[in-house]
């Protein structure tokens, strides 16, 4: 004869306690919330009054010579138009606008390219205006596609580096 099998023995565990811990009145930061209280973090700091984290405008002595700067910006903005080049490695040298116009002519370059595949754009002058101290304006003149066109751009010295603030592709 068999033995009845007994159900094993029930165990009872405890639930951790999951919400956060309560930080008395008197142990809270001095001026905010305590953590985790719903405050963000940004809350403990105080306004930029003095606009440290603003961009800083720069000389153009400070800069250096434009002209190289130019032409390769100028090549590389061609690049990424005609699909060449991936938009983000302009990021660090283009404004926000300039880089969503950027992204989006080369998102558009991208898809006519899936049709067929077209010889490269070359950028064959580049002409120099410096309107102010730590401005450039430029005019490239580029031939892509069998086609001539133009391309301006306004280049301002911001945080000790060119910065290019406007685009124009014709």
């Amino acid at each position: 004869m068999s033995r009845p099998v007994s159900p094993p023995a029930l165990r009872v565990r405890l639930i951790p306690q999951t919400a956060p811990r309560t930080i008395p009145a008197d142990e809270a930061y001095a001026g905010g919330p305590a953590p985790g209280q719903e405050s963000l973090a940004l809350d403990f700091f105080p306004p930029d009054e003095d606009g440290a984290f603003e961009r800083r405008r720069s000389r153009t002595a400070q800069l250096g010579d434009p002209a190289p700067f130019v032409a390769k910006m100028a090549q590389a903005i061609v690049e990424v138009v005609s699909g060449q080049r991936p938009p983000p490695q302009l990021i660090r040298h283009t404004t926000p606008r300039v880089y969503s116009v950027l992204a989006r002519r080369a998102l558009v370059s991208a898809r006519r390219q899936q049709a067929g595949t077209r010889r490269g754009a070359v950028v064959r002058r580049i002409r120099l205006c410096e309107p102010a101290d730590g401005v450039v304006e430029a005019a490239a003149v580029v031939v892509a596609h069998g086609r001539v066109r133009a391309l301006a751009l306004r280049l301002e010295g911001l945080d000790g580096r060119w910065l290019v603030t406007q685009l124009t592709i014709g």
